[in-house]
């Protein structure tokens, strides 16, 4: 066995054994003397594991402030017993309700706002029972609002059983559906057939099936299958309930095919055959589809099409330089648009006699996006906004008469947001490029170089990290910290170029643009010299890693979750669940140029001698998007240094990507990280 301590202590860390494995690559053949902590199964991976758990744990257990510290300052500021605003569908309303004590909320309807949580439907504490993890994945009421289709996860494994409740008896029904997908479910209209779609070996979703409601999944047809291992399969339905939606997409292509609702044992009809750097995506506007495309556009346009004539493209909404039209949402008398600008999200509304409105909020940078808007013919829009000091607000917009009526606002005990401020900031990057920083205070937070911070960043997937609000993130203003957003290239907050210009072989950018924000926040004196932590998950966690291998003294502390560490050995191995989908967005390692590029900032194959600050690591045993055995094998290697940095790594044995499941778990989550940092640089 491993040389693991019998006592474990701060100062006494886990040693992973190492044992010969060599990589051939297009670069060289490279040494990897802990590849073999991809083995699950070996007994020394699962000791190594819980030996860093013991060790993480050890740590975390003596010093202030404690975990438990900042979980219950987290705790004081959520109001735990709390409902969300009633939405109407057909004739019932639904709602959703927390419970002080219970880690999952309860689901309801009534017949009126009212008496919304008259009925529960389905109550996730009770579904789930016993298991340390429980997330619910598809969520859908059918057309008659007899049926509820709903899914759950018991591991974090994104393996799913598909259930159907009947909601008159709030019974399910015997049809149990195996190894479901996320990727949605669609009922027919007539609540007959559930369209859902099945994973492949890979973890990809790539196949739709349809289940005749009462039979076994045995006698389910399959309608459609992508055997292009770099496209995923999604399918829905749209909110006129008239169509059934299959879309597969790439990372830079793809098609949608359309089933009437009203048939669903009819041939689902291509929309338009898919083609090389083409995207687009399909909603039915009662007398035409709606489509959204980069044909010709790069930020995306608006097309419509006749139903009988679908690839038959004419241009509703021009295309316009900088101006990322996201998401088109259909609705009888209008369109809801959803688009970034400037770093900004906005919700846009085109009525049918072509006027158009922006939907009004705050000033400040904010988030902005549509609420449950089920109703095909509703005259109001619901929409969610929040920003750094703004708790997230629910309002609604009457599209005729032009005026906003707040809903809620989610309620924030024991925080005086008067005492705070929040603004943007701009760094310059080495290329002269400008990157948007959003910043959070306190008011009498010292600005004279010595106060410490957080600068959190993914920059990846054409993702926005929008600057929302966190009750945990008071944990740190209050002891005198900052907190910072950057979005780096590789995000989508200034359009399709912004992140074009962070993937494949400009991927470096995603990372000398983090450092220049770190070294701008550096400049202003908001932030002291090497008194920055860097904060990011999965694919930020890959930044992270690169960052600190490009400049570790820009840093002084870091936390790494669940990190995309493990690159070119990740994307060299297509076996690997997701492998092939994403060589579109880092390339493939085992062919030039990709080989050199993406080994150049591998954080694991860059391990070197270096002043790395202290790092805490974290990773789920059941991940199927990022091996727990990267974590792994980048905080052995560190271990391995001449002189080692301080690091601390956690793996939540039963969970998976997301980390634990349930809200008291996920603040006592967050709190680990909040504290690690604190403990480093306070």
């Amino acid at each position: 066995m491993p040389p693991y301590p019998d006592v474990v202590t701060d100062d006494v860390a886990p040693v992973a054994p190492q044992r010969r494995h060599t990589w051939e690559r297009p670069t060289g053949n490279v040494d990897d003397p802990w590849a073999w902590l991809q083995n699950r199964d070996d007994p020394e991976t699962l000791a190594y594991l819980e030996a860093e758990n013991a060790h993480a744990d050890a740590w975390f257990a003596v010093g202030r402030p404690s975990v438990e510290d900042v979980f219950e300052e987290i705790k004081s500021r959520v109001v735990e017993t709390d409902m969300s605003v009633p939405v109407r569908h057909g004739d019932w309303w639904y709602v959703s309700r927390t419970h002080e004590g219970l880690a999952y909320p309860t689901h309801c309807r009534g017949r009126s706002s009212e008496s919304a949580t008259e009925s529960v439907i389905l109550d996730e504490n009770v579904e789930a029972g016993d298991n340390d993890y429980f997330s619910v994945g598809v969520f859908e009421i059918d057309p008659s609002h007899r049926y509820l289709a709903w899914s759950l996860d018991t591991d974090g494994s994104e393996r799913y059983e598909l259930r159907i409740r009947d909601l008159t008896t709030g019974v399910d029904l015997d049809d149990r559906l195996a190894d479901t997908s996320y990727a949605g479910v669609a009922f027919s209209a007539d609540a007959s057939h559930l369209f859902y779609v099945l994973n492949d070996e890979a973890m990809r979703p790539y196949r739709v099936m349809r289940h005749r409601i009462g039979t076994p999944q045995s006698e389910d047809a399959a309608i459609f299958t992508d055997d292009d291992e770099r496209f995923y399969v999604g399918i829905g339905a749209t909110r006129s309930n008239r169509f059934v939606v299959i879309e597969t997409s790439s990372r830079t292509s793809s098609e949608c095919r359309i089933i009437d609702a009203e048939a669903p044992s009819s041939e689902a009809v291509l929309v338009r055959p898919r083609a090389d750097d083409v995207e687009y995506s399909v909603d039915d506007w009662g007398d035409r589809l709606v489509i959204v495309t980069n044909l010709d556009a790069e930020d995306f346009r608006v097309m419509t099409a006749r139903h009988d004539t679908p690839d038959e493209w004419q241009e509703l909404v021009a295309h316009r330089a900088g101006r990322r039209i996201i998401d088109v949402d259909s609705f009888r008398d209008f369109l809801a648009i959803s688009e970034w600008e400037n770093a900004q999200p906005r919700l846009r509304l085109l009525r049918r006699d072509g006027s158009e409105v922006t939907i009004p909020v705050i000033d400040e940078p904010h988030d902005v996006d549509l609420e449950a808007n089920p109703e095909w013919s509703a005259t109001t829009v619901r929409f969610a906004y929040q920003s750094m000091l703004t708790p997230p607000t629910i309002a609604e917009y009457d599209v005729a008469e032009g005026a906003v009526t707040t809903l809620k606002r989610v309620g924030t005990p024991n925080v005086d947001l008067a005492q705070y401020r929040s603004f943007r900031e701009w760094a310059v990057a080495d290329d002269g490029v400008r990157i948007p920083v959003d910043v959070v205070v306190r008011n009498d937070t010292a600005t004279d170089g010595t106060a410490p911070g957080v600068l959190y960043a993914y920059g990846s997937y054409e993702v926005s990290i929008a600057p929302r609000f966190s009750v945990a993130r008071f944990s740190m203003l209050d002891r005198g910290w900052v907190w910072a957003i950057a979005h780096p290239r590789g995000g989508g907050e200034m359009g399709r170029r912004w992140y074009l210009d962070g993937r494949l072989l400009k991927k470096r950018n995603t990372f000398t643009d983090t450092i220049a924000c770190a070294r701008h926040l550096e400049s202003l004196g908001l932030i002291g010299r090497r008194r920055t932590a860097l904060y990011g998950g999965s694919a930020g966690g890959l930044l992270v890693g690169a960052c600190l291998n490009l400049s570790p003294e820009s840093f002084g502390a870091a936390v790494a979750a669940v990190p995309f560490v493990d690159v070119v050995s990740t994307m060299s191995d297509p076996t690997l669940p997701l492998t092939v989908t994403e060589w579109e967005e880092w390339g493939d390692p085992r062919h030039e140029p990709w080989a050199s590029y993406m080994l150049s900032y591998s954080p694991y194959d860059n391990v070197a001698p270096r002043d790395y600050p202290p790092i805490y690591a974290t990773a789920g045993l059941n991940d199927p998007r990022v091996g727990y055995h990267e974590p792994a094998k980048w905080v052995a290697k560190l271990r391995a240094l001449p002189s080692p940095p301080t690091v601390f790594f956690r793996c939540e044995m039963g969970a998976g990507h997301g980390g634990p499941s349930g809200r008291y778990e996920h603040w006592r989550d967050e709190a680990h990280n909040m504290v690690f940092m604190l403990r480093q640089l306070s």
